[in-house]
């Protein structure tokens, strides 16, 4: 039996803040560690010391294995539980831990790294008599071999970073002439993400479901698993929503998809929670996708319908204890559903977003839960995924977690950094979700598509209660405060929200607000504003809303969406860009990956001229029209702000008509 009473998190966010709490349940002392960008971040605060390792690049701070393990020294931690992600299936890392003789919790080093190269994996899966999807997984990676295997394979190709996950260096190539600038691209991004460009190719399955199952293993050789979950809402092979268990699996498919997950465990004598993922075709067939050895983010929903806590298995089994449960006592009641809320503007290509938390509330509902790393304040940057908590709900069947999952989304409050909540909640409401029919291909061919792509108009009431708000409108007290208008004259406010800007006009009244626009009165009453909270009355009907009050500004919480107004009577008149250019601008914080222009050079609108890596992802930015390469502001390597200008694209047709006559 192994002996530890201090656990160090070697993560970060909303993981690490999960695995505090149980560890503290359990007893344990428990140790942070941070990057300087997280010196203010949740978990520092929630664990019993803190630690920081470094500046804000994960590989200076997170996944620098020198410097976790100096944290352990420091602070005497004799386990580290690495989350997921960063080092969880680093096979150097759970080596290192060994060889100081700290406990790693997960998988020994040999099942990492057998089972996180999708390579070898799919090999010794093979060979174990797991399905497999037909593809290529040698060790001869040059190009000339990827093209021809690529070829031989056939469309539609699926192209895999070998030591990824979360989606990171995938391609799906459907056209023969884009295979090797799909390859390029999964090597760098694999590369950029892993530390590794390894790449493996298998036949596309299309539209099936992803259904994956959760296994456990012990030192004494029993393994079990604990049921079915469906990832299937994926965009771009990012898991949005998951559930269990699969609307999709009866209990002869688990039975069969289980004991399969299991032989995959026994082949590689796996230690701890990992996950076998499938792919489950329309048929009923299902074949071995990846094997991930660690906690995954939607655990929460295998907890909700087992009852059973994995982060407490986990500690458990690495300290040698025998699994809490066999399989025969482990059974599946009700269901779960659990969506990933990210930093992230669905209206803009999903690009993710940046910006201090100005306020959080998050749902606590019956059924509901959350887990999360944020606190008021806190500045989300660039440097790191952009998830930021995963919100949960559970029932008695799958229509009452659905239905109470999208009020979860709806009543929790987040101010400040744009986010995805209105996606997700219009996803659970899509008819074929609610069926359960959903599959791989959900939102990239069917209606659900265009789910939150385009912008959607902002509510005729929020421009109201804004315009009340802005204006300085407060009941409270019977009057106005900031402004009063004399006898029944009309005042004008103009409102910028989402780009558009209306003029209303406004009136006070014995504590009540008349707001005139497009012609249409309307009347609101403040009964309370507080700091982060507005309960008004619109046209008779009362609500609370979130709220953030700053000069000239005000952020509002509408059913799940946060919508930001600006007072812009006083403000000057827009200085748009120049005529006849095409600025290319950073959408985001990051660092520049290349340049693949320089000043005069001849381009086309949508040519790629920068490759920008911000929030692990490689963004690339496109000329907005024909023309010539003007000034080229950055280098490989910058780091750059939002908004930046990058590089300019003149038109030298426009140049040539604003030039003065001779």
């Amino acid at each position: 039996m192994k002996d530890f009473d201090k656990i160090l998190i070697a993560n970060r966010g909303e993981i690490a803040c999960r695995v505090i709490r149980t560890a503290k349940e359990m007893g344990y002392r428990t140790v942070a560690v941070f990057s300087e960008a997280d010196r203010d971040a949740l978990h520092t605060r929630l664990a019993d010391q803190a630690v920081c390792i470094g500046p804000p690049p994960a590989t200076q701070s997170y996944l620098d294995v020198d410097r976790i393990l100096d944290a352990c020294r420091k602070t005497g931690a004799g386990a580290v539980h690495p989350g997921y992600g960063f080092l969880s299936e680093n096979t150097d890392f759970a080596g290192a831990c060994e060889k100081e003789g700290i406990t790693f919790i997960g998988p020994s080093a040999e099942a990492i790294r057998l089972m996180g190269s999708k390579r070898l994996s799919k090999i010794a899966m093979q060979e174990a008599g797991v399905p497999c999807i037909p593809g290529y997984e040698g060790e001869d990676q040059d190009d000339e071999t990827l093209q021809r295997e690529a070829e031989r394979i056939g469309l539609p190709l699926m192209i895999k970073a070998s030591a990824g996950g979360g989606g990171r260096g995938m391609r799906i190539v459907t056209d023969a002439g884009d295979i090797s600038e799909q390859l390029r691209s999964a090597r760098a991004e694999s590369r950029n993400s892993f530390g590794s460009d390894e790449l493996i190719l298998e036949r596309a399955v299309i539209r099936p479901r992803h259904v994956e199952i959760q296994v456990f293993g012990d030192h004494h050789g029993n393994v079990v698993h604990l049921g079915e979950r469906d990832c299937s809402i994926q965009r771009r092979h990012q898991k949005v929503v998951e559930e269990a268990p699969s609307p999709a699996v009866d209990e002869a498919l688990r039975a069969r998809m289980g004991e399969a997950a299991v032989n995959a465990a026994l082949a590689c004598d796996y230690v701890g929670a990992g996950t076998v993922e499938f792919l489950l075709d329309p048929e009923g067939n299902f074949y071995f996708l990846e094997m991930n050895t660690r906690l995954q983010v939607e655990h929460p929903v295998t907890e909700l319908i087992t009852g059973q806590d994995l982060v407490e298995w986990q500690i458990r089994v690495a300290r040698g204890e025998k699994l809490p449960l066999t399989q025969d006592e482990i059974s599946l009641s009700g269901h779960a559903m659990e969506v990933r809320l990210y930093a992230e503007s669905p209206s803009e290509g999903f690009m993710p977003q940046t910006g201090p938390v100005l306020a959080w509330h998050p749902a606590d509902g019956p059924g509901q839960r959350v887990d999360h790393g944020l606190r008021v304040g806190y500045q989300v940057g660039s440097h790191y995924d952009p998830m930021l908590a995963k919100v949960i709900a559970a029932g008695r069947t799958r229509e009452d977690a659905r239905r109470r999952l999208i009020r979860a989304i709806e009543e929790t409050t987040l101010l400040g950094v744009g986010d995805n909540r209105a996606f997700l909640a219009a996803i659970l409401r899509d008819e074929t979700f609610a069926r359960g029919e959903a599959t791989t291909a959900f939102l990239e061919e069917s209606e659900a598509g265009t789910l939150g792509m385009e912008p959607e108009p902002v509510p005729e009431q929020a421009w109201v209660l804004a315009a009340a708000l802005l204006a300085g409108g407060d009941s409270r007290r019977g009057r106005w405060q900031g402004w009063r208008n004399s006898g029944t004259a009309w005042q004008p406010l103009i409102l910028e929200c989402d780009d558009t800007r209306r003029t209303a006009w406004l009136a006070g009244d014995q504590g009540e607000v008349q707001v005139l626009l497009d012609d249409v009165t309307h009347r609101v009453a403040l009964l309370e504003t507080g700091a982060d909270q507005v309960h008004a009355v619109l046209d008779d009907v009362a609500e609370r809303f979130g709220l953030v009050r700053e000069p000239e500004t005000v952020w509002l919480d509408w059913h799940g969406r946060a919508l930001v107004f600006h007072d812009q009577t006083q403000a000057p008149p827009d200085r748009a860009d120049a005529a006849g250019t095409g600025p290319v601008r950073a959408p985001m914080d990051g660092a520049v990956m290349e340049v693949r222009c320089e000043p005069g050079q001849t381009v086309q609108k949508g040519d790629v001229l920068v490759l920008l890596e911000a929030m692990k992802i490689e963004h690339s930015l496109r000329a907005g029209i024909d023309g010539v390469v003007g000034s080229v502001q950055v280098a490989a390597g910058d780091q750059v702000k939002g908004k930046q200008v990058l590089l300019t694209v003149e038109d030298p047709q426009a140049a040539v008509q604003d030039s003065p006559a001779d």
